[in-house]
């Protein structure tokens, strides 16, 4: 079964001897490990199947099979002819293997049974013996859990014989310092003062913290006692039976411990003086012990340089106030203030280090220290900056007034407050030093409201005053009122409103609102004080517009009190009327100048109405919306404040009316002649201009009302030009019932009133564009027909009223006999 490397066999096996050779034996082996089929087959079948080779070499195939094809003419003699000769020998292997497989397997089931037979026995026992074990376990565990009890019953009775054992040791230790205090406690049993006989241990420097320790606690011990038989320490000397000894022992502890603590504080401050931080803090470390170390840390602050230093609050003073004697400037306080807190600052903030390594407490340390620092050299500086002026006798204007003393208020609170805010940055302990800063300003904040609107009513009055003063001077150094009294020229000056003057009301305000707002911190407080500053604004705008719109209505009543002096009777020289006819002209140029005056005051007062009602709405209204009600209570007292001087441009809105219906009567009288509507009826070109008399008042009207159309606008304008468009046509109607009118007149009159109408077109007031629109109609009376009138009223009944009056000022009125033929229109006119 050899082969050689190239895969021939190394010897030839003849055919009968591969025949009668031994079959393969098969067992078991050959099918353990990595079995192959193929590999098994060919163990089988390799030493029968025949091998052919050609000339040219081997041609069996790699998997040991037969080349076949045109190899079949070569086989060797004596070969049987068809295709496998080895067929028998393979059929005798193959069922001789058949039937070894078969006697293999049953031997292999044999096995298999047996091994099961084997299987069921060691499970059953496998099984019993695992029932014995968990009993076993179960009972291990029974015996564990006894165990785990006892040995719980045994750490709980050590523990408690531990607790006693330590109990008992603290009570040794205990009574061991009792007994050790009780000596030393006989030891200040002495007589009193007596201190000579101490320990070592009281008057050794070296154990000065022991002594400390022991001497509170025989304080502690000794006190205790004498509360329990309900004697106080002050009651001691009266009764020297009761806790017999121990009042001259606790004298003698108070003593020394004042003593010790003396002692301590002085070797504090040496090595404070030395800038020992470790002496200083074992110093404090021991007396802390004493009432929880206050009395060190009080004594440590009240050393501080800036609180002892006279030098260094003079040196405040003069940062903050300047040269004394001098008025104190708010912008330089500020500057002052800033500077004096930013060195308290930095003053605090290197305490804070030294605190912070000396004392066991420093948080408390620096409570005591930052509300010593506002309570005293704040509250020092503060009470000299901060003077409350008396509102009864406030200070006058050239000394700064009440507004200095409110800017310094401002200056001081926000600065103070600055500080408090950095103190609270660089640590102040548990102290409220927010609340404490505003305790500082307590007194002035409660009677801020009242001093900022006596201040506002001072800066008024003073600013009014110096309104007149202007004027006089103004007056004395004028030399071009000739033919005017001091007297009216005062009032011409004074009735001119002014916009800068009611900007500086707001101004003024404006700044008492900031002052409000920074003092304030609630909402509440805000609205109250808001609304109370805001109420001065409108009393004092109120009062100065409404001033100048009386002064103002003061001009227009002297120039009618003019007017009406100069009002001549029916019979008089001319001389006489020659005079009169030149002071009517002064007094209508005096009107005219009134009535623009006024004009002038009527559109400052709306500007300064303007400027108070923006000031409102962007300063005051939100601040007054977090209170129910502030916001349209406020509304209304602004309205309220307004109508008086609503009132008195309207007073003077009707004597302006009545001053240019004055002077257009005066105008119509004087230059309306009676031909002018009786003109000859010659055949010459009828004269188509206007009246003299209708070009004067057309002209008269144009240049006064130009004032008015600058100065009222929206619905003031409105009403004032309808109402004088209205007076102006009642005016015309009454002035040409005058005359008597001929066709020619008719025409003329046409003319007048279209002259008029076009001018008042000009109003924008629909209603009086009608009424002259009518007038037009019914000047057609004068120069139609008699038969023709009717036709008139029939168009345009409206007119029929004013249509029969007119038509009695026709030339031909009688001699038509018109009255006989409109009888049966004048029934229906009534």
């Amino acid at each position: 079964m050899k082969e050689s490397r190239d895969g021939n066999r190394s010897d030839r096996i003849p055919k009968s001897q591969s025949v009668d050779s031994t079959p393969l034996v098969l067992d078991e082996d050959h099918f353990k490990g990595d079995f192959s089929f193929d590999a098994l087959f060919g163990k089988l079948v390799n030493e029968l199947l025949p091998y052919y080779q050609d000339e040219e070499g081997d041609s069996s195939l790699p998997n040991g099979h037969t080349r076949m094809g045109s190899d079949l003419g070569k086989l060797t003699p004596g070969q049987p002819s068809h295709l496998f000769p080895e067929v028998d020998a393979l059929l005798s292997l193959f069922q001789n293997s058949s039937k070894q497989l078969i006697n293999l397997r049953k031997k292999i089931d044999e096995r298999l049974y047996n091994l099961k037979k084997e299987v069921v026995v060691q499970d059953s026992r496998h099984r019993k013996t695992l029932t014995e074990l968990e009993k076993g376990v179960d009972g291990l565990f029974s015996s564990f859990a006894r165990l785990d009890t006892r040995i719980s019953s045994v750490g709980q009775t050590a523990a408690k014989i531990g607790d006693h054992l330590q109990s008992a040791d603290a009570q040794r230790e205990n009574a061991s310092q009792t007994i050790e205090l009780i000596k030393y406690l006989m030891e200040f049993n002495s007589s009193p003062g007596d201190l000579m006989e101490l320990s070592p241990l009281f008057s050794d420097d070296s154990r000065v913290a022991e002594a400390a320790s022991v001497a509170q606690k025989l304080r502690s011990f000794a006190e205790e006692d004498i509360g329990r038989q309900g004697i106080s320490v002050s009651a001691l000397g009266g009764n020297a039976t009761a806790s017999r000894g121990l009042e001259v022992a606790v004298a003698n502890l108070q003593e020394y411990c004042n003593e010790l603590e003396n002692r301590l504080l002085s070797r504090f401050d040496a090595a404070s003086q030395r800038k020992e931080l470790s002496t200083m803090a074992e110093c404090a470390k021991i007396l802390s012990q004493f009432n929880r170390g206050t009395s060190g840390m009080q004594h440590y602050v009240a050393t501080r340089p800036m609180f002892i230093d006279l030098e260094v609050m003079n040196a405040d003073t003069r940062l903050v106030l300047g040269d004394q004697g001098s008025l104190p400037n708010p912008t330089n306080v500020a500057h002052g203030l800033s500077s004096l807190y930013k060195e308290i600052t930095v003053t605090v903030r290197k305490e804070a280090a030294t605190i912070t390594a000396v004392f066991p407490s420093p948080n408390e340390v620096m409570s005591i220290l930052v509300q010593r620092v506002l309570e005293q050299r704040v509250t020092t500086l503060l009470d000299k900056l901060l003077t409350k002026p008396s509102l009864v006798n406030p200070p006058s204007v050239e000394d700064g007034g009440l507004l200095l003393y409110l800017r310094m208020l401002a200056v001081a609170y926000e600065k103070t407050q600055e500080l408090a805010r950095d103190l609270r940055a660089v640590g102040c302990g548990d102290l409220d030093v927010e609340g404490l800063t505003e305790s500082l300003f307590t007194a002035h904040k409660d009677e801020y409201v009242e001093h900022e609107q006596a201040s506002l009513r001072q800066l008024y009055k003073t600013k009014m005053m110096e309104l007149r003063a202007e004027g006089l001077q103004s007056i004395e150094s004028s030399t071009g009122s000739i033919g005017r009294s001091k007297g009216a020229a005062i009032a011409s000056y004074q009735q001119q409103i002014s916009v800068t003057v009611v900007t500086e009301f707001v101004r003024w305000n404006e700044e008492a609102i900031s002052r409000s707002t920074l003092l304030s911190s609630q909402p509440a407080t805000i609205a109250a004080n808001v609304k109370s500053v805001f109420t001065c604004l409108l009393d004092q705008v109120s009062q100065y517009t409404t001033e100048g719109l009386e002064r103002a209505r003061d001009s227009l009543t002297e120039a009618a009190a003019l007017r009406e002096r100069f009002v001549l009777g029916t019979v008089v020289s001319r001389r006489v009327a020659s005079a009169a006819a030149s002071a009517a002209e002064a007094a209508a140029a005096a009107g005219e100048s009134s009535f623009k005056s006024f004009m002038v005051a009527v559109q400052r007062c709306a500007s300064s109405v303007a400027i108070v009602q923006q000031f409102f709405s962007n300063s005051i209204s939100r601040l007054l919306l977090p209170v129910d009600g502030a916001h349209a209570a406020s509304c209304e007292e602004m309205a309220t404040a307004m109508s008086t001087a609503e009132g008195a441009a309207y007073k003077g809105l009707q004597q302006c009316i009545e001053t240019v219906m004055a002077e257009v009567d005066r105008l119509l009288s004087a230059e309306q002649k009676a031909a002018d509507y009786r003109s000859p009826d010659d055949g010459l070109i009828p004269d188509h201009r206007p009246t003299s008399a209708c070009s004067r008042v057309v002209a008269y009207l144009s240049r006064v009302l130009e004032s008015a159309f600058t100065a009222l606008e929206g619905l003031n304008k409105q009403a004032f030009l309808t109402e004088l468009g209205n007076r102006l046509h009642k005016g015309l109607l009454l002035h040409w019932q005058k005359f008597t009118f001929n066709p020619s007149g008719g025409l003329r009159l046409k003319r007048d009133i279209t002259e008029y109408g076009e001018f008042v077109r000009s109003f924008n007031a629909p209603t009086v564009d009608e009424k002259f629109e009518l007038l037009g109609i019914m000047a057609n009376v004068f120069i139609v027909a008699p038969e023709s009138l009717s036709s008139l009223f029939e168009g345009t009944p409206s007119i029929r009223k004013d249509a029969l009056k007119f038509i009695q000022l026709r030339e031909d009125y009688k001699s038509a006999k018109l009255a006989t033929k409109l009888s049966s229109l004048i029934p229906t006119s009534g």
